[in-house]
């Protein structure tokens, strides 16, 4: 929803340039944002832990420490909260706003695909922004942000499925065929971790074109994923 144009920022003392504040990221949407960087950030560190342990110099007998049986709870709760928050972020793709609707997603219009191409060559080429995009996701973010999804499910799946071999709970052992159909444990460990690269690569581009759009686009790229709100210009008609 939009509102009243709510500020001003004069280009020149004559000729103001107005803003309508318009309401895009929903609280659901921020809450999924933030829970699922958090997330991804335990899981990033503790994968590699467990991935690779480290020594940790200590006098006292190794019944005595519990360093590492920590490091695997936090993983383990870290991706069990990965997990469904990420199924209420499907969930929410159906009963959410415009901005936050699967349609955003999958490019299925012309309009799309031709705003998939600008997007492309503002961010690799650096041209100049000939128009207006999309004050939600844009068409190539929300289709990048689409592959991620499926990332996360990849992730998930193959995570559970190295679980199920360790515990007895009804929930991981329904992952347990997945071991077997990918050639067992090693193949699983070896994906799950590949994967965990996606993740590394994703952030560091998720956070650079961020802020690079907030620069060129000046729409409050930024801050609307803690506050909810984009600002359009208005464009006027002489």
């Amino acid at each position: 929803m939009a509102t009243p144009a709510r500020s001003t920022t004069p280009t020149t003392p004559s000729n103001p340039t107005t803003y309508a504040r318009v309401y895009v990221w929903e609280l659901p949407v921020r809450f999924y944002h933030w829970m699922n960087a958090l997330c991804v950030a335990v899981l990033i560190v503790t994968g590699f832990l467990i991935g690779s342990p480290r020594a940790l110099s200590t006098s006292a007998e190794a019944y005595q420490s519990y360093s590492f049986g920590i490091v695997r709870f936090l993983h383990f709760v870290a991706a069990f909260t990965f997990f469904f928050n990420f199924m209420f972020r499907i969930y929410w793709g159906f009963v959410g706003n415009q901005y936050a609707r699967w349609t955003n997603f999958i490019p299925h219009v012309r309009e799309q695909i031709k705003e998939m191409k600008e997007v492309l060559q503002v961010d690799v080429l650096q041209t100049r922004l000939k128009g207006a995009i999309s004050i939600g996701h844009n068409a190539l973010a929300g289709f990048v942000y689409f592959l991620s999804f499926l990332a996360f499910l990849f992730q998930s799946l193959t995570g559970f499925a190295l679980y199920s071999s360790m515990s007895k709970s009804f929930f991981p052992r329904l992952f347990a065929w997945i071991t077997p159909l990918m050639g067992g444990d090693f193949g699983v460990r070896q994906w799950h971790h590949a994967f965990m690269w996606f993740f590394i690569l994703f952030t560091i581009v998720h956070v650079y074109l961020v802020f690079y759009h907030d620069y060129i686009e000046a729409r409050g790229t930024v801050s609307s994923m803690v506050g909810g709100w984009k600002f359009e210009r208005i464009r006027r008609t002489k």
